[in-house]
Formats: structure tokens, C-alpha cells, sequence
């Protein structure tokens, strides 16, 4: 028999490299580790919803590992950071996972690239003709301005002399005469003999005048009938005739002046005092 080492120690051995590894295969999943970690936080899928403003059907299906209702891997991962949060869950393991899961985060692009300014030739400046059209015509005003201005020189005297000459004998136009007052207009004249007699015996008339204010009145014929209902102006006078009797109501009584049947109706009214009266045929008579 000889002595050395047994067939078991010429296997190779196996480096670290070589050895199985069972921590990814063990590792659980997105989704899984959401809920757990929702469940163990005491939260339903709703309050997560609510906490997150991500909407219901995507926490499901973060949870069951669908990441097709994201949108995409930008949206993807920022609802797995959201919800990891909500749930006191560290983000930053779980994003990792998914982008080994999916290809990896893609490069960023470069910036200078992008942003890198083009180049840009000097072009020729052209010559601005607007400046140039500017100034030749700025000259040529100058230099009309200065011949005018030169060539009235010789005349000012005598245009100066031509100007003082009216205004020296000038005449004071005469003032327009104050138009003529017309004449005021006549005063109507107070009833006399002749308006009484006037007033038909067969009927009654009464005659309503606002001399100091206005005045509410109302009159009424003998079957009813409305003969007036309204404001009686200063200045404004009514007349009403009817066969039988007339019925008044005047609103400010202190402010009317009543003839009745031609004559003058001497009762002393107060102002703002309201009277009910009736009239007929024959003398003022105060019913």
C-alpha cells in the first residue's frame, strides 16, 4: 500500500467563484416584499392608494410583480420607491432588483452632445440701408430748413413792418348788442264772475290746482268710474265734470287749490293731510 494523498484530495477544488450561490434565488420578489412589508405596516392596499396617490390597480400590480400598468420602467420605478416608503420599506434594494430584472438602468446620455453649441460662421454684415436712407434724408431737410431760413432773412423787416401796419389801425370791432328781454308771460287771471257763470248749472265741476306741491289725488264719477288716479305736479291743474257728484281723495290737501262749480272752495287743508270729499250740483258743499 503506498502512502499519500487519497483520490478525495486530487478532486480540484472549487473557488469562490465556482460555488453555487442560492441568496438571489432566495431572495423574494418586488411584489413580494411590498406586501409583506404593507401587511406587517398594518395598511390595506386602499390606504397605501390613498397615502401614495397611486391609483389602486397599480399597487396591485406592483404587488403581483406586473409592471405593465406603470407606463414604463421610469414610472415603474418611482411607484416601487413610493410604495417601499409608504410601507417603511428601503426603496433603493428593491429598484436595483428590478433593473436586473429588466436589462439594467439604461446609460444616461451624454450631455455635452446635446447641449454642445454649433459653430456658427460669421456672415458678412450687410450694410444697413435704412440708417443710410435715415441720414440722407435727415441732411436734406437740414439743408432746405437753412435755404428757407436764409432766404427769408431780407424780407423779415419788411414782412415785419407788414404785420404792424394793421394792427395799428386796427378797429375795435364793436360789441354784439344784449339781446332783448321778452317779455314774461302773462299770469293766468283767478276765476272771476264770468268763470262762474261759465260752469254748466246741470252738472257739477270741479277744478283741482298744486300750487305749493305736489299732490296725490284720486276722483271718482257718481257711477265709479275713475276719472283720474294719479301725482298732480306744481303748477299742474285737473278739471273733472260729471252730471251728478264727484268723490275726491287728496293725498296733500294743504298743497291743492278747489274750485267747485266756478267758486273757490275756502277750507283751510294742512300739508300732507289727507281729505276725503264729495261734490254736487250747485254750492261747494264738503261731503
Amino acid at each position: 500500500m503506498s502512502i499519500g494523498n487519497s483520490p478525495e484530495d486530487d478532486r480540484p477544488s472549487l473557488g469562490d467563484d465556482d460555488r453555487p450561490s442560492f441568496a438571489d434565488d432566495d431572495r423574494p420578489t418586488i411584489g413580494h416584499a411590498l406586501k409583506q412589508a404593507r401587511i406587517a405596516a398594518g395598511l390595506t392596499v386602499d390606504e397605501v392608494s390613498s397615502i401614495t396617490r397611486v391609483r389602486i390597480p397599480i399597487v396591485h400590480g406592483l404587488e403581483e410583480d406586473d409592471f405593465s400598468k406603470c407606463g414604463g420602467d421610469v414610472y415603474a420605478r418611482g411607484h416601487i420607491r413610493t410604495v417601499a416608503r409608504a410601507v417603511r420599506l428601503d426603496p433603493e434594494p428593491l429598484v436595483a432588483q428590478y433593473d436586473a430584472d429588466h436589462g439594467g438602468r439604461p446609460a444616461p446620455t451624454p450631455a455635452a452632445p446635446m447641449f454642445e453649441a454649433e459653430r456658427i460662421r460669421p456672415e458678412r454684415r450687410r450694410p444697413n440701408w435704412t440708417a443710410a436712407m435715415v441720414a440722407a434724408i435727415v441732411v436734406v431737410v437740414g439743408f432746405v430748413g437753412f435755404t428757407m431760413f436764409s432766404g427769408s432773412g431780407d424780407s423779415k423787416g419788411k414782412s415785419a413792418q407788414v404785420a404792424e401796419g394793421p394792427t395799428q389801425t386796427q378797429q375795435q370791432s364793436p360789441s354784439p348788442k344784449p339781446a332783448p328781454s321778452l317779455p314774461a308771460a302773462p299770469k293766468p287771471p283767478a276765476p272771476s264772475d264770468s268763470a262762474i257763470a261759465a260752469a254748466p248749472q246741470d252738472k257739477v265741476t270741479v277744478k283741482l290746482s298744486a300750487i305749493s306741491d305736489k299732490s296725490w289725488i284720486s276722483a271718482k264719477a257718481h257711477n265709479g268710474q275713475v276719472l283720474y288716479d294719479g301725482l298732480l305736479e306744481k303748477g299742474e291743474s285737473k278739471t273733472f265734470v260729471d252730471g251728478e257728484k264727484i268723490d275726491l281723495i287728496l293725498g296733500n290737501a294743504g298743497a291743492i287749490e278747489l274750485y267747485v262749480n266756478g267758486k273757490k272752495v275756502e277750507d283751510q287743508f294742512g300739508d300732507g293731510q289727507v281729505e276725503r270729499l264729495t261734490y254736487t250740483k250747485g254750492d261747494p258743499v264738503v261731503g
